[in-house]
């Protein structure tokens, strides 16, 4: 359009006079949504696709792999904002991050405040229990770790998540 060319050197409320154009029709005219090429219009579809083969798992980085190894190339930045416009979503959990709590335990106080540098051997100790699942059954394992060697100094193995579990390990160590 002729305004948007001659805008640089002359105010738009000129040229729109000029030309006989209503100010709002010009700036509605440059919001409009731009036409779609074909390129985007097979991109949208191979998006579609991927997200789709993926049962909606898939993020922009994914599905920018997936259509790249198809051949047609596209960034994960592209793919985002594609995604969004389609309407597309990675259903992923987001990794678990620590969370410090908000209220500390009465009976089980918080003497490290996640300050793990140790000086000396034997001085702190931690402990965890994990499940394993063992083909049939889930085994529980507990472990004691030396945070000064960062070694595991006892551990016990039960099928059962009690006391007598965390005993074990901390009495081996």
């Amino acid at each position: 359009m002729i305004i948007k060319k001659l805008k640089q050197s002359h105010s738009v409320k000129i040229l729109c006079e000029v030309f006989n154009v209503h100010r709002s029709s010009y700036h509605y005219w440059l919001k409009r949504p731009a036409l779609i090429n074909a390129e985007t219009i097979k991109l949208r579809s191979l998006i579609s696709e991927a997200h789709a083969a993926s049962n909606g798992s898939a993020g922009a980085r994914t599905i920018a792999d997936i259509v790249t190894n198809q051949g047609v190339k596209l960034s994960r930045y592209r793919a985002t904002k594609l995604m969004r416009t389609l309407g597309l979503v990675s259903c992923q959990e987001p990794k678990h991050r620590y969370r410090k709590a908000s209220q500390e335990h009465i009976d089980v106080p918080n003497h490290l405040s996640r300050q793990f540098a140790v000086t000396a051997p034997n001085e702190v100790w931690a402990g965890d229990v994990t499940y394993i699942w063992t083909g049939n059954r889930w085994m529980y394992l507990a472990v004691v770790i030396d945070l000064f060697a960062r070694k595991v100094i006892g551990w016990s193995m039960s099928l059962s998540p009690d006391s007598r579990l965390t005993g074990k390990a901390l009495s081996m160590a």
